[in-house]
């Protein structure tokens, strides 16, 4: 009927912990969304056995497995919680049909998501990527802090669980770095980025704990409150979807010491020009010498929805991902 309000059928592709995980999300906190499949390749896992349970159609054939459901072409938006190689070759069977898919891998087909900083720029995009659980947890603190200030260097450290990291972690490591680094530039607004991960293999398990450390020049002092309060303001943005995400401490920001190396972490354009340098001139403030240290210490506390709760780092991806996907429902209006 013309005006009646329906939800918007999605897909999962992956039926492990993060696709279990934003399963359960999406039957208990969505909206504007609905499970329409649930997809996977092991027929004995246990994302498989819940949906099917919960009466949702199933398959472990993959993407050709989703394919050949009857109601396919009921579905409007795919998640991709597989791996990086398996989603290029998703994605190859699945755009040309018009799904929108919303890709957990760290493939970056297409452009990088973080939806506290740049979601409506990218409302459209037909694939949109979620770059990695530790680039959603720590580029919106570097966006922040590059509202305020250049950013010359963004160096971010994840460390997470070591039981939270499975296969398909643990597979995509290279890809992480690579794609969290890239999005700290192409996001965050920084001219050079630089991404560490650490699996703590501790027991009990911690929770997610990120780390950034941004080199900006700002010799004002007034610039340094500023700073802070962009910081605080985007942690309670991402708050807002990530109930779990907070700052460990205050922010700090300090001194660099005229001796400390730091030309090898700046781009080019960062450096002082030799020319410059001899000249004894002052330096551009975007191509400066940064002269101080921005750090930001976080936590993020998994909802438990079906992950623990140590689990942060699946969470955060599995809390942006369903964000994304319900902003693209809401503005499709979803009518029919």
């Amino acid at each position: 009927m013309i005006g009646t309000k329906t939800k918007t059928k999605v897909a999962i592709i992956g039926s492990g912990n993060i696709g279990t995980d934003l399963m359960i999300k999406v039957m208990r906190t969505s909206r504007h969304l609905e499970m329409g499949a649930m997809v996977g390749i092991d027929p004995d896992s246990d994302g498989l056995a819940r949906a099917a349970r919960l009466g949702f159609a199933t398959t472990h054939d993959g993407v050709d497995g989703l394919m050949a459901l009857p109601d396919f072409d009921d579905i409007d938006i795919v998640f991709d919680a597989t791996s990086a190689k398996a989603h290029q070759h998703n994605a190859a069977k699945l755009q040309p049909l018009g799904k929108r898919l919303i890709d957990l891998t760290p493939a970056a087909i297409g452009p990088y998501i973080v939806p506290a900083v740049n979601l409506d720029e990218h409302l459209d995009a037909s694939n949109a990527n979620m770059v990695t659980c530790g680039g959603q947890a720590t580029i919106p603190i570097v966006a922040a802090i590059s509202r305020v200030v250049p950013v010359a260097y963004a160096e971010i450290v994840a460390s997470i669980a070591s039981k939270s990291a499975g296969p398909g972690t643990r597979a995509n490591i290279d890809e992480f770095t690579e794609t969290t680094s890239a999005a700290i530039v192409d996001v965050g607004g920084a001219r050079r980025g630089k991404a560490i991960i650490i699996l703590n293999p501790a027991e009990p398990p911690l929770m997610m704990r990120d780390t950034v450390f941004a080199l900006v020049h700002a010799p004002d002092p007034s610039t340094h409150e500023q700073v802070r309060a962009s910081v605080e303001k985007m942690v309670a943005d991402v708050a807002a979807y990530v109930p779990g995400y907070r700052l460990k401490q205050q922010v700090q920001v300090t001194d660099i010491p005229a001796d400390q190396p730091i030309e090898t972490l700046l781009a080019d354009a960062d450096a002082p020009a030799e020319a410059d340098v001899d000249a004894d001139v002052p330096v551009e403030a975007d191509r400066g010498r940064p002269t101080h240290q921005v750090s930001v210490f976080l936590e993020v506390e998994g909802a438990a929805h079906y992950l623990p709760a140590y689990a942060g780092n699946l969470d955060i991806m599995t809390s942006a991902a369903l964000q994304v996907a319900e902003r693209i429902a809401a503005a499709k209006g979803a009518t029919r």
